[in-house]
């Protein structure tokens, strides 16, 4: 079946494209006329990411889209302590359910990797759980990314999540040998969907979920 659920959208790494991976997602949500949004709840380094989901979809307010925004481009504790801001978990909680009783799909994008640190003893792991949410890991598609799509699949089942697919991105036009290659790899050795290997610059994304 096509994408028509809320999900939790984490990556890698940070830089691996979960802003693009999650536009894609709504430009085709809002092309077959699903209600739905994206969600940025943190932001570290400016607003860019909630331009890009607002532009993909623009259901809400860009205001709406974030729960706390910091300049610095850190993780979002030591943003939150260069800028003086605490993040209150509450309010990222009841951000995320006033969103949801509003539209059918809500998309969350994380911030980072799956274990930065949001405050003192919780990191953006413990916020997807209190999420309850399934997860679409997107993976940077480079060397290395065995490992670290391996790594973050056992955290996100550690949690007790469900992890529902993972997205290739390639972060460069040209592809070598280890791109052409991780995919045949993970499909050996995961039993977890590769639902997409997403080219360079690709515009257009449709997931099947089964």
């Amino acid at each position: 079946m096509l994408l028509e659920k809320s999900y939790l959208i984490t990556g890698t790494d940070t830089g691996v494209g979960k802003t693009y991976i999650t536009s894609l997602l709504l430009k085709n949500l809002k092309a077959r006329e699903v209600s739905a949004t994206g969600l940025k709840p943190i932001c570290c380094g400016g607003l860019e990411d909630v331009k890009e989901i607002h532009q993909a979809f623009p259901h809400f307010s860009q205001e709406e889209i974030f729960c706390y925004s910091f300049q610095a481009s850190l993780s979002p504790y030591g943003a939150s302590l260069l800028e003086n801001q605490q993040i209150d978990l509450e309010i990222l909680s009841n951000h995320y359910k006033k969103i949801a009783q509003k539209c059918s799909v809500v998309l969350v994008e994380g911030i980072g990797g799956w274990e930065v640190p949001l405050c003192k003893n919780f990191c953006f792991s413990d916020y997807a759980y209190s999420l309850h949410l399934p997860v679409l890991l997107v993976v940077a598609n480079r060397l290395g990314a065995l490992n670290h799509t391996l790594l973050t699949l056992n955290a996100i089942r550690a949690k007790g999540l469900e992890c529902a697919g993972i997205i290739l991105n390639s972060l460069e036009e040209e592809r070598g040998i280890a791109q052409t290659n991780n995919k045949a790899i993970l499909e050996q050795v995961i039993d977890i969907p590769i639902l997409a290997d997403v080219l360079y610059g690709e515009d257009e994304l449709d997931l099947f979920i089964s």
